[in-house]
């Protein structure tokens, strides 16, 4: 799985909410081959999301960061622009998470999911509690059934057994995101060092 963190500020090291997905996924046995940080310009999601699911650098991608209502925020109008097919209910059930534990201010949260490629792609707002609810509640859950529904290897008649992250063979689910048989420590997150955003050519 490629996790991302969309800001213009953000450095690796002060960004919590990436910080937290990671180990909120490690935790549940799901490997992160890489963690990037990419500016809040259309084009550079647009572009680090093509070119990872294209190049099937990872099964799944999950981005925390500018899904606002601040102008800056823009990873909602990025995603929508690329999205092959939407999942509409990941956005519904995480606005419904976040409004009974943060309030009426999860109206603002733009959070949307869809696939691109057969990559599922799911979409976070930058806040890291908001991060560990749908980790939580709603990736850990389901991204094993996602990304094999996505890839026709599963259909939505499947059990409810096939929504648990511990099933299954190896030959199941490719190794980005099948989950570790290891301890956490053996899980491979590896950091991309903060660079400039790809070029808008």
């Amino acid at each position: 799985m490629l996790t991302v963190t969309v800001s213009d500020l953000r450095k690796r090291h002060a960004d919590e909410a990436g910080k937290r997905l990671d180990a909120e996924l490690a935790l549940a046995g799901l490997t992160v081959v890489r963690h990037a940080v990419v500016a809040d310009e259309i084009a550079f999601i647009q572009e680090l999301v093509r070119s990872a699911a294209t190049n099937n650098e990872a099964d799944a991608i999950v981005l925390t960061g500018g899904t606002g209502i601040n102008p800056r925020d823009q990873t909602h109008e990025a995603l929508e622009g690329i999205y092959e097919k939407r999942i509409d209910g990941f956005g519904e059930a995480f606005r419904r998470l976040a409004f009974d534990a943060l309030g009426p201010r999860a109206m603002f949260f733009g959070a949307s999911a869809g696939i691109y490629n057969q990559c599922p792609i799911f979409s976070l707002p930058g806040n890291a509690q908001a991060v560990v609810l749908a980790a939580r509640q709603l990736l850990v859950p389901v991204l094993v059934s996602a990304v094999e529904m996505a890839t026709g290897r599963e259909t939505h008649t499947a059990g409810p057994a096939s929504l648990r992250p511990d099933r299954g063979s190896s030959g199941d689910v490719s190794s980005s995101l099948r989950p570790d048989t290891g301890s956490s420590r053996d899980v491979n997150v590896s950091v991309k060092p903060d660079a400039a955003p790809p070029s808008s050519k």
